[in-house]
This record gives C-alpha cells, structure tokens and sequence, in this order.
C-alpha cells in the first residue's frame, strides 16, 4: 500500500510539472519572493496559533505515520488467536513471553494487565480510557495541520497584494512590471499547492491512518476480554471477524494445526489445549 501511494504520487507531480512546461518554461514559475512570502508568513502564523509542544507532536506523528507501517484487521485476528490458545494450553502467565515479543504496544500493555491480574472490567476501563485520549491527540494534530492548510491561500493572496502595489507603484516603468508580476500571480499559485497537495492531504491520511489505528485497537480490546473470560477460541474467532469486511470475513477458519505449529506445543500442553476443543 505504501508503494502505491508513493507510485500514484511520484505521477501526480511528473503530470503537474508537464502542465507547467507545455504552458511554457518552468522557471517562469517559480519566484523566490514569493515563496517567502508565502511560507514565512505561514510559519509565522503557526507559531503564534500553536504551542512548540503541540508541533512537535505533530511533526513526530506524521514522521510515524509515513515510516512504520500498521497491521491489517486479519492479521490481528489471527495474533489474538495465537494468544487465546497458548493461555488456554499454558495458563495466563505463559503470555508474559508474548508480551515481551509482540511489537504493538497497545496489544502488550492489555496483555500486561492480564499477566498481572487486573479483572476485566479494570481492563476495558484503562483501555477505553486510553483509546479516548489517542483519539483526541490525533484529531488535535489533524486540526493544527488544516488550520495551516487554511492560512497557505491567504498568504498567497497577501503576496499577490504586495506585488499588485509593486505594479501600480511602478507603472510606466517596464522593469518593475516584470519584476512585480510573478510575485502577483505566484504566490496565490504556491499557497494553493501547499495547501491542497501538502497539507490537506497530509491531514486526510493522518485521519484515515487514526481510524486503522482505532479499529486495531477496539479489536484487541475485545479479544483482550475474551481471553480474559477464557472465551473458546473459535468463538471469539467468530467475535473479532465481526470486525472485518465481508470480503475479508469469508475466510476460513484459522487452522487449528497452523496454531499448534506456531507455538510449538509439546505433547502434554497439547492435548490440554485439543481437550477444551
């Protein structure tokens, strides 16, 4: 999926800049004034709107969300799985090896409260708590980033001003005419750009992604408590494909066997855990 969006990206901009040459030469559009205008003012914008705190958060999200990848609904399904056997096969505390391997931090910290007794209720009480709050820190950050999205048009037109005055400063004069023109005409071209090539898409996919993220996780929450409740493993199987498109959901059952491979069972723990079948 990543490859894709940087495939359908890298098109975007070779078809944008072969309208911008077919139009005439490329230099024509790029003006150094009003690049200046533009992103100094809304850097400066930004830093007045938000705190230093707040940004860096922000950067820190996006920098996440375009370099590590999320799993797929399915595939958590079959790690719960994996998880609900080995408890029913090895007890509770064989899972603390599981929280020490698995690399979602929200799965090993539900995982954790199992190891370490919690009831279930405590559990759905901390883990709602905490996806509540992931969804309010993600939407902050969705909102910083179209609110700068929105300040890019305006300092864009504030640059067309600037060279406006230059134009009518300077009629009768040919020199400065062709020096304040593209500062006139640019700048409302770059504030769009970075505007709806940049920003907003940038928002939109920080969205899309905190969704996954919030799907994953009420998934995990489900399963944590069913496994918590000793629920059988195939039907909470059945519990978490609910998740799951009917595309998706149409799958078979996971193996019994592919389980019983991956963990590694010995014989003993084995016909413990085919027994509860």
């Amino acid at each position: 999926m990543k490859r894709k969006k940087i495939i359908g990206l890298v098109c975007c901009v070779a078809l944008i800049f072969l309208g911008f040459i077919f139009q005439g030469n490329l230099s024509l559009y790029f003006n150094l004034a009003a690049l200046f205008i533009v992103i100094g003012g809304t850097a400066g914008a930004t830093l007045i709107s938000f705190k230093m705190e707040s940004l860096h958060n922000l950067y820190l999200v996006l920098k996440r969300s375009y370099r590590t990848s999320i799993k797929e609904p399915d595939e958590i399904v079959g790690i719960m799985i994996d998880i609900s056997v080995k408890s029913r096969a090895k007890g509770f505390l064989s899972l603390q090896k599981e929280e020490e391997e698995t690399s979602i931090l929200f799965l090993r910290r539900a995982l954790g409260f199992i190891v370490d007794g919690y009831p279930a209720k405590e559990i759905a009480d901390i883990l709602n708590t905490e996806m509540s709050f992931f969804k309010i820190r993600r939407e902050e950050s969705e909102r910083i980033l179209r609110t700068i999205a929105e300040m890019c048009p305006s300092f864009g037109l504030i640059g067309s001003i600037v060279g406006l005055v230059g134009l009518i400063a300077g009629i009768g004069d040919p020199s400065i005419i062709i020096k304040t023109v593209p500062i006139a005409l640019v700048s409302t071209l770059y504030g769009i750009i970075f505007s709806n090539f940049f920003l907003l898409p940038f928002a939109a996919n920080l969205r899309e992604r905190t969704n996954h993220e919030l799907l994953l996780q009420r998934m995990i929450l489900s399963g944590i408590l069913g496994i918590e409740g000793k629920m059988h493993p195939r039907m909470l199987e059945v519990k978490l494909k609910s998740f799951l498109t009917p595309s998706l959901r149409n799958n078979k059952l996971v193996s019994i066997d592919r389980i019983r491979n991956k963990l590694k069972m010995d014989d003993d723990s084995e016909k413990s855990c085919m027994s509860n079948f």
